[in-house]
């Protein structure tokens, strides 16, 4: 199960990393491609806070399970993540944007996946 758990920790890491980087250094390319229209309709300060959470619980996924330090803040970024998918979307479903909801709940039940089994792990000790 920790293999598993690894593994999905830095796809997920990854994933969150690359998006929330796209949104915070790459935003005005990223605004232009057809399936990103809705950036156009955020704020530029916002569209930043986005992204840097991303990168930040991006980093919150791998660093504190592999440094040893406050291990806890692995399964807390996890289910933050899930937080921001879920708001995710809600925003594409108001938007009618049903499509931009699939890969938000898909990596919403892999954070989930993340924050269960990390959590559980810890009930154990």
């Amino acid at each position: 199960m920790n293999i598993v758990l690894w593994v999905v920790q830095a796809l997920l890491g990854l994933a969150f990393a690359a998006a929330g980087a796209n949104k915070v250094f790459n935003a005005e390319k990223a605004k232009a491609m057809p399936q990103m229209k809705w950036m156009k309709d955020v704020s530029d300060p916002l569209l930043r806070f986005i992204g840097l959470s991303e990168i930040a619980g991006a980093l919150g996924l791998i660093l504190p399970m592999l440094t040893g330090i406050l291990p806890w803040l692995t399964p807390l970024a996890a289910a933050l993540l899930g937080v921001v998918m879920v708001l995710a979307i809600a925003f594409h479903a108001r938007r009618g944007e049903y499509a931009g909801t699939v890969p938000n709940l898909v990596l919403l039940l892999l954070a989930a996946f993340v924050a269960w089994g990390r959590w559980d792990l810890f009930s154990l000790l």
